[in-house]
């Protein structure tokens, strides 16, 4: 399989890195020598100094053999004319990197399809979407809709009030329980739950269960004292947070706190049709954060461009009484060391934006797919096809690859938990759970063959 990325940037660069793991064909193209660097000589991945948008160049890259193109300059329309062109010289697939909100209405998507665009993605809705979804359940580290919510997973971090501390998972997750323990962060290590398997006071444990009952989840893990959130403080007002104000709950009170002055006055344009309240001023100002009600907000997001600040004032609010933090980090190297500080919810753009683009490679039908970077691992949606292996045998008898485990399943408009007998059938949309590298394996048991 053959994968050309335009732009080696944030983004371009952590997908180059994320393929290279894989063994596939892997071409990054960028202009820009320094943004290069050495990541061809670290990495199995060929590197080409040119413009995206030559054909030349594009053709020297193979684009004509090309299973998908990735467009992820920094400018948009560069993006979508690469896309264009490398699917005029043959590529199978494309996805263009777009800041325009517009363009991501369903009324536009065939137009784009005509002109050689498959799939557009907008980095800063997807992040704003996950700080929405987290901020909704204030007791949850991250939150993953199927269907419209008729499966959700959530992670949370395990504190000693938790009820399911120190059993083993048997007695927890039975055939006829509302839900099941699918993963299980601690300290480094990654655990994919067997029956002996417990879970520990720190743990940050990942349930799948079914939308009514969220409530009973939150009480078996002692959540239930955790204020709902009415109050937000944002500081940071870059895209992200432009587009989870325009997306956020009538319920919930915004103010959004910003150092530059001509970005507030363009913030008040922006959200004119909102409630927000856009101050100017440092979000790490303590007399401030005071003066705006910190002791009352019950929830703080830090969304500048800097993980450091960001980190330093999630801490801050913390202290400062405030439950839920949300903080953006765009340096991986910092992701560990913010769990280990327990920070909350970390929202890493480039990583949400990867598993959107990787999920175009698995030719099995998989409807969405997301990155867990606390655990190294991504939940993924796949819908099982007819004659494909996984329907053949109850799941216990599947012989899926160590460390790979199926959530639950939708099927028609119902949400189902599986269990070891459960049969699964054509159509049947399952969530599976896996590390990335097990990612080609386990697609293959979702595809019709006449060899099983």
């Amino acid at each position: 399989m053959k994968i050309i990325i335009a732009g080696a940037g944030a983004v371009g660069t952590h997908l180059a890195k994320l393929l290279s793991k894989e063994n596939l064909d892997c071409v990054l193209i960028d202009d820009n020598e320094e943004r290069l660097g050495n990541i061809g000589n670290d990495y199995d991945i060929m590197v080409s100094n040119a413009s995206p948008t030559s054909i030349k160049a594009l053709k020297d890259a193979g684009v004509s053999g090309a299973d998908l193109f990735v467009g992820v300059t920094r400018d948009e329309s560069r993006n979508m004319n690469a896309c264009i062109i490398a699917h005029a010289l043959g590529a199978r697939k494309t996805v263009a990197r777009i800041d325009n909100n517009e363009y991501l209405s369903p009324q536009f998507g065939e137009f784009f399809r005509k002109i050689g665009i498959d799939s557009l993605i907008y980095p800063e809705v997807l992040a704003a979407k996950d700080i929405i979804n987290g901020l909704k359940l204030s007791w949850v580290r991250q939150r993953w809709d199927v269907y419209s919510g008729v499966l959700v997973m959530l992670g949370i971090k395990l504190r000693e009030t938790c009820e399911i501390l120190n059993q083993p998972l048997r007695t927890l997750c039975g055939p006829d329980d509302p839900y099941h323990i699918v993963a299980i962060k601690r300290g480094n290590d990654t655990i994919v739950p067997g029956g002996n398997d417990e879970l520990h006071a720190f743990d940050l444990a990942y349930f799948m269960t079914t939308k009514e009952y969220i409530p009973y989840i939150r009480k078996i893990v002692g959540k239930e004292k955790y204020a709902d959130v009415k109050n937000v403080i944002m500081m940071g007002g870059g895209k992200t947070a432009v587009r989870a104000a325009l997306t956020m709950p009538d319920y919930m009170s915004l103010k959004i706190i910003e150092q530059d002055e001509s970005r507030c006055e363009r913030l008040n344009e922006l959200l004119a049709e909102t409630d927000a309240m856009v101050i100017h001023g440092d979000g790490r100002d303590l007399s401030l954060l005071e003066e705006e009600g910190i002791r009352n907000t019950q929830a703080f997001v830090a969304l500048t461009g800097n993980a450091e600040t960001n980190i330093l004032a999630c801490l801050t609010a913390k202290k400062l009484g405030v439950r839920k933090t949300v903080a953006m980090i765009e340096n991986l190297d910092y992701i560990n060391m913010a769990e280990e500080l327990d920070i909350g919810t970390i929202i890493n753009k480039k990583s949400i934006a990867a598993s959107h683009i990787f999920q175009m490679l698995l030719s099995a039908d998989v409807t969405n797919m997301r990155s867990l970077m606390m655990v190294d691992s991504s939940v993924v949606e796949f819908v099982a096809a007819e004659g494909s292996r996984v329907t053949k045998k109850p799941v216990k008898n599947l012989g899926m690859p160590f460390g790979v485990t199926i959530g639950g399943l939708v099927r028609g408009e119902e949400g189902i938990l599986v269990n070891g007998n459960t049969q699964i059938q054509a159509g049947d949309s399952v969530i599976v759970f896996c590390h990335e590298q097990n990612l080609k394996k386990v697609e293959k048991y979702f595809k019709t063959s006449t060899l099983w």
